[in-house]
């Protein structure tokens, strides 16, 4: 039944969320929380996850209108747009170059295969619009998710880390950095952190989506 897997999530998601208020640490993030929660109710339960799935997938469905709403914070803060746009786009790219890059580069070294290599490729844009990617430049878009999934997670736990670390105090940089690396998931921490780097974080999804879907074809083409 799909109200099991809607069930599920939710109630996975709200102890995930009161463990964070409860101890507002990095690590205890509530989508980490609630996929370790979800995966070992599944395990200790044998369920199988083609059963949860019928549910999950109409919270996978409302990710798209989700993001789109994500222009709202944006336009709030349209000022800081004009002001910063070379900047902001320069981020945006480079960002996105570098993911590309990385993923390559790591499949090198790892002696990855071409088709999980290419499944990989999309993992920093969001599932909507990277699972299409993936298909269309010859991936495996079960993997992609994947793949999007915990690059999201990782951004949403290690993004105010980060930025301490590297002393990246102006919030605009911090929202560029974080929605370009994890975008919607990363973007729901960055809401967290101000509301200048949930906009910044959520301008820097629709960008990097859109670049990487452009791009990413000609650089694997100019690789061949």
């Amino acid at each position: 039944m799909p109200l099991f897997g809607i069930l599920l999530s939710l109630i996975a998601f709200e102890i995930g969320v009161t463990l964070h208020k409860k101890w507002r640490y990095s690590l205890v993030n509530p989508l980490l929380i609630a996929n370790i929660l979800i995966i070992g109710f599944l395990c200790i339960t044998g369920t199988s996850y083609e059963t949860y799935k019928v549910g999950g997938d109409y919270i996978s469905f409302f990710l798209g209108p989700v993001t789109v709403v994500l222009a709202v914070p944006l336009y709030k803060q349209i000022q800081n747009l004009k002001k910063y746009w070379v900047s902001i786009l320069t981020g945006i790219c480079v960002g996105s170059l570098t993911s590309i890059f990385c993923v390559i580069a790591t499949s090198e070294i790892f002696g990855l295969s071409e088709t999980l290599m290419l499944s990989l490729l999309p993992k920093s844009i969001t599932i909507p619009m990277g699972s299409v990617v993936s298909e269309q430049i010859g991936g495996i878009p079960s993997v992609t998710i994947i793949a999007i999934t915990i690059t999201g997670i990782t951004g949403a736990v290690t993004a105010p880390i980060v930025c301490k670390f590297f002393r990246i105090k102006n919030p605009v940089a911090q929202g560029v950095a974080t929605g370009t690396a994890s975008h919607a998931l990363g973007t729901s921490r960055a809401l967290e952190m101000g509301e200048v780097q949930g906009a910044m974080s959520s301008l820097s999804i629709g960008i990097a989506g859109v670049f990487t879907a452009i791009v990413a074809p000609i650089i694997l083409k100019a690789l061949a």
